[in-house]
């Protein structure tokens, strides 16, 4: 009975001693707390980068992604829609309360009229040059 009771004993402090790690938590904590980690424009690149520089710039919307709201949306003073080619696909909420997009193109040029009433145009800026984006 007593090497029963011994073995069973030995088996147990065997399995705790495996399940223990070797290292310390708190110890690799206090290794790394002189590291800070890196800006992130130092580890960006490409259109990335083009974009944090933007904003540390003060452009907020580089790629013009954000809602629009409808300036008089007359067909003499059509609300702007910016884009960074000669078209594009955007939607218009006609009424707040409305739970569907009325989608339409834009093209550079030629205003155009949405169901509601409000006539856009499309106004273009130039695209960043994919072979001058920052490194």
């Amino acid at each position: 009975m007593a090497s029963l009771l011994s073995r069973s004993v030995y088996q147990m402090t065997s399995n705790l001693a495996r399940c223990t790690p070797n290292r310390l938590v708190h110890l690799s904590a206090v290794r790394a707390a002189d590291q800070v980690m890196p800006d992130p424009i130092e580890h960006a690149t490409g259109l990335e980068k083009y974009e944090l520089l933007a904003k540390q710039a003060g452009n907020e919307d580089p790629f013009f992604l954000k809602a629009v709201p409808r300036a008089k949306g007359t067909k003499n003073e059509p609300t702007i829609v910016n884009a960074m080619d000669n078209y594009r696909m955007m939607g218009c909420v006609c009424n707040e309360e409305d739970t569907n997009i009325k989608w339409m193109w834009l093209c550079e040029g030629t205003p155009k009229r949405c169901e509601c009433g409000y006539w856009f145009e499309l106004k273009t800026h130039p695209a960043p040059d994919k072979y001058a984006l920052p490194l």
